[in-house]
C-alpha cells in the first residue's frame, strides 16, 4: 500500500444476526481529496465507517488507514485519523475552548500544547468570538464545526465524516462544506458519506456507491452520471392515473424503465443524444393521447445514477 492511498478495504464483511450489514466490500481511497460514500438507509456505510475507525471488529477481510491495519494495529491507526460522526460528539455543558481542550489532553497532548493546539483550531474554524460561550448556545453549524474541531486535535491524515450535515439548515451546510474545502487544501484525505446527493456532487472528486452491504458502482460523479445517459426527460401529466400510460410509451419509445414519481405525477427517463428526440417523443405521446401538463429537459443528475443503480431514494431503506 502506498503513500497514493490513504484507505484501503479488502473483503470486509460484517453480520449483526440475520443480518449481513457487509458482504465481501473492496475499496480503495486516493490520498488527498474528498471521497464519497453514497448509499440509501441501511445499505452499510455507517457499518463500513465504524470498522475503519476501529469501533467494531469486521468478521472477515482487512482494512487500512494510512497504511496501518486497523484491527491488528489499532491505537496506532486512530493516531492516523479523525471521525465526526452524524451527531455532534462535543459535551453541551463546557465551553468550545473547553471541548477542545479535554480532546487534546484525551490524546495525550500536555496541558500547554493542549492549550495551544485548542486555539490554533478555534481560529481554524472561525470560532475564537465564541470559545468561552457554553457549547449549549452555539448553533447547528457552530457546533459541527466545533466537531470538525476535535476531529482534528492530532492533526489527522485522514478525516472520516458519517453524514457530517445531518439535520442541518443551508446555512450550516454550507459551512461544513467551506469547512471540508479548507481540511483538503491543507492536504487532508475526507471520507465522506451523505445521503445529500448535492453534497456529494459538489465536494466529492470520487464516490462509491453501497447497497444492501456491497459497492455496486464507483468513479466520479461525472462518470456515474453518464451511464444514465446525455439528458434526461420529464414529463408532468394532470393526474396520477395519466402516469402509467405515458411510461408506457416512453418505455416503447426509448427501450428505458421510466422512473415515476407520484407525488409529483412526474414521470422521468433517459433519451438518446440523437438530434430531435425530445421532439420524437413528444409525438409520440400525442399520438397516444397522453396529455402533457409540463415539460422539462435537464442534465442527469447522482440522484438518476442512484435510482438506477439501487433501484430506490436515498431515503429509502435497503
Amino acid at each position: 500500500m502506498g503513500h497514493e492511498t490513504a484507505v484501503l478495504v479488502e473483503g470486509v464483511a460484517k453480520r449483526f444476526g440475520a443480518t449481513r450489514a457487509l458482504r465481501g466490500v473492496d475499496l480503495r481511497v486516493p490520498a488527498g481529496g474528498v471521497f464519497g460514500v453514497l448509499g440509501p438507509n441501511g445499505a452499510g456505510k455507517t457499518t463500513l465507517v465504524r470498522v475503519l475507525t476501529t469501533l467494531l471488529l469486521p468478521d472477515a477481510g482487512r482494512a487500512f488507514v494510512d497504511g496501518i491495519d486497523v484491527v491488528a494495529d489499532a491505537e496506532r491507526a486512530r493516531f492516523r485519523f479523525g471521525l465526526a460522526g452524524q451527531y455532534a460528539a462535543v459535551d453541551e455543558q463546557l465551553t468550545g475552548r473547553g471541548n477542545l481542550r479535554m480532546f487534546a489532553r484525551l490524546y495525550r497532548l500536555s496541558p500547554r500544547a493542549a492549550r495551544r493546539r485548542a486555539d490554533e483550531l478555534l481560529e481554524r474554524f472561525e470560532l475564537i468570538p465564541a470559545a468561552d460561550r457554553i457549547v449549549a448556545t452555539y448553533s447547528g453549524g457552530m457546533r459541527r464545526r466545533l466537531d470538525l474541531a476535535a476531529s482534528l486535535v492530532v492533526s489527522p491524515s485522514v478525516l472520516f465524516l458519517d453524514e457530517p450535515t445531518t439535520g442541518l439548515d443551508p446555512r450550516g451546510r454550507a459551512e461544513v462544506w467551506t469547512a471540508v474545502r479548507d481540511l483538503v487544501a491543507t492536504g487532508t484525505t475526507v471520507v465522506l458519506t451523505t445521503q445529500y446527493l448535492e453534497e456529494a456532487d459538489r465536494l466529492a472528486d470520487a464516490v462509491a456507491v453501497i447497497d444492501s452491504g456491497r459497492v455496486v458502482a464507483r468513479g466520479a460523479p461525472r462518470e456515474l452520471k453518464a451511464m444514465t445517459g446525455s439528458e434526461r426527460l420529464e414529463i408532468t401529466v394532470p393526474a396520477v392515473d395519466d402516469m402509467a400510460p405515458a411510461a408506457r410509451v416512453l418505455r416503447a419509445a426509448t427501450g428505458i424503465e421510466p422512473v415515476l414519481r407520484p407525488g409529483s405525477r412526474t414521470v422521468d427517463t433517459g433519451m438518446g443524444g440523437a438530434p430531435g428526440e425530445v421532439a420524437r417523443l413528444v409525438r409520440e405521446l400525442d399520438a397516444a393521447g397522453v396529455v402533457i401538463a409540463h415539460l422539462n429537459v435537464r442534465r442527469p443528475s447522482l440522484d438518476d445514477v442512484f435510482l438506477r443503480l439501487t433501484g430506490r431514494a436515498t431515503g429509502q431503506a435497503a
